[in-house]
């Protein structure tokens, strides 16, 4: 069995193989098969920009937003912390750490109702390997300590999907990965 750091090497290095052309068609191809992600006028979407060779959610937020989403992005304030910031047209981006960049402190903090992540690697039971600092399972846990209780949705190419990944008690599953491929949901045991 591969350990989560062998597998995470692996699976990025394989996203990192693709070519950029079609790192940006797959990322529209995402984009087009997230229509069928259903959502109210007004529900709180958290996505991500792209660093490295991740999707493009770009095109997808756009449509989200046209769509009556209210958008947002993830900033670690702290080793502990993510807050997600309101995504505006026009507002000003800044780095936000980790080679990231995203609305400011001004911008208004949303608390999101989907929540997109990026991811290195998946499988068929929805289980996700993050890239191993844990921020999405402390945003996720303190969501959840809040009583709200987001949809996770993966954001990956179907090159990163693996047969089996090895789960913690602290690892939270996914309810859907979107790949080029389409939007697939994952039935959670009760």
């Amino acid at each position: 069995m591969n350990t989560k750091a062998e597998i995470r090497t692996a699976m990025l290095a394989r996203r990192d193989a693709l070519a950029a052309d079609r790192r940006i068609e797959m990322s529209l191809a995402m984009a087009e098969a997230a229509e069928a992600l259903c959502f109210d006028p007004g529900t709180v979407i958290a996505g991500y920009l792209p660093i490295r060779s991740e999707p493009d959610l770009r095109p997808l937020l756009a449509r989200f937003g046209a769509r009556g989403a209210r958008l947002c992005l993830p900033v670690v304030l702290d080793r502990q912390t993510i807050v997600f910031r309101e995504l505006v047209r026009g507002a000003e981006l800044v780095s936000t750490g980790f080679g990231t960049s995203g609305p400011g402190p001004e911008a208004e903090v949303l608390e999101p109702q989907i929540l997109m992540m990026p991811l290195s690697a998946f499988d068929a039971a929805g289980n996700r390997l993050g890239y191993g600092a844990g921020h999405y399972d402390r945003a996720i846990a303190q969501l959840r300590g809040k009583g709200l209780a987001p949809r996770l949705i993966g954001a990956a190419f179907s090159v990163q999907e693996v047969d089996y990944l090895p789960i913690e008690a602290h690892d939270v599953a996914l309810e859907m990965i979107l790949t080029e491929q389409g939007l697939r949901s994952f039935s959670q045991p009760l």
